[in-house]
């Protein structure tokens, strides 16, 4: 065993789900799926410290799921090198918001395990990182698929569908529901969910997503927060459907198990800017902070509310206030 060794590791996060529901597999057996909304920029860095023994410590210590999942890590990347299994020290710097429904766990304990392979020189494929991810938290966002339109199995660490290659080109306004407050996911009530109903909003968004139809992405996403108001409601949500209405979006998008929203406008549309500036304005009206403006077709990079074009920066729609918000829920 070579103590001292240091590996490194990063994930992203998301802004929550186009759609989530209940599908059928290859096997036409009915199974939890999700499609997140991919964002770049916040996300978890892991450094990973090999030490003697077989204890693996972790700061922030609170960070149990990733503790956990590096545990996993040593015994597999042990496995694989044929090294005796040994312990460690973990260290994560996240700037994803704790229980907003952006995947923060995930993240954390992606990056965990991505540093604890990195120190063995070992890189795991995909699908051994969702497997240890699941065994570590239960469930895990997509995360480990660079942010390709995928219909997921949360529970159980796999692809049931790979619905194309990008989502249509699409501006996000993104926004804090219910003020922010974090959600405890393992409180939340399991809904009875209609497979055939989730099974056609599945063939729209294929359809969406082949024909780079963002009218119709906002369609699926809008009918899959309704039904997500079921499990969590959001005090907000009739607001958040007016002001789409008025300002022109496709349709709104949440965070399922979360108190993250966004606003989905079409980036090619004329008078995009105007959208965006008007769809702000009224959120604020609203009282509904306002956290960052983003885009699936530039990388993820953020937009200002001026310009229809991204700006070179990640730059906050409302730098002092959304920093702050995000930060105090961290």
């Amino acid at each position: 065993m070579t103590v001292g060794s240091v590996g490194r590791g990063h994930a992203p996060g998301h802004h929550g789900e186009i759609l989530q529901g209940v599908f059928l597999d290859a096997a036409g057996r009915p199974c939890p799926g999700l499609v997140t909304l991919p964002m770049s920029g916040p996300g978890t860095r892991a450094e990973f410290t090999r030490a003697p023994g077989d204890r693996v410590t972790v700061e922030p210590r609170e960070r149990t799921k990733a503790a956990r999942a590096a545990t996993l890590a040593v015994a597999e990347c042990a496995r694989r090198t044929g090294q005796p299994p040994g312990g460690g020290g973990l260290r994560l710097r996240s700037d994803l918001p704790v229980g907003l429904g952006m995947g923060s766990s995930t993240s954390d304990v992606l990056a965990a395990v991505r540093a604890v392979a990195a120190s063995y020189d070992v890189t795991l494929p995909a699908a051994d990182l969702a497997r240890l991810a699941v065994r570590a938290e239960q469930a895990c966002d997509p995360l480990m698929l660079d942010g390709r339109p995928l219909l997921f199995a949360q529970r159980e660490g796999r692809v049931l569908e790979d619905l194309g290659a990008a989502l249509p080109p699409t501006v996000v306004v993104g926004c804090l529901t219910s003020d922010g407050a974090p959600v405890d996911t393992l409180t939340l009530p399991r809904a009875e969910h209609d497979v055939r109903a989730f099974e056609w909003l599945r063939g729209l968004l294929r359809r969406a997503i082949a024909e780079s139809d963002v009218a119709l992405l906002g369609r699926v996403s809008t009918q899959s927060a309704r039904y997500n108001q079921r499990v969590l409601a959001k005090p907000e949500f009739g607001v958040l459907e007016h002001i789409a209405e008025h300002t022109g979006a496709a349709g709104v998008q949440v965070a399922h198990s979360g108190n993250v929203a966004g606003l989905l406008f079409d980036a090619t549309a004329p008078g995009l800017a105007r959208r965006l500036r008007r769809c702000v304005r009224a959120l604020r009206r609203n009282d509904i902070t306002v956290t960052r403006i983003f885009g699936t077709r530039n990388g993820g990079r953020a937009w200002t509310t001026t310009s229809p074009t991204p700006s070179a920066g990640r730059t906050w729609c409302e730098p002092a206030t959304v920093s702050s918000a995000f930060a105090s829920r961290r």
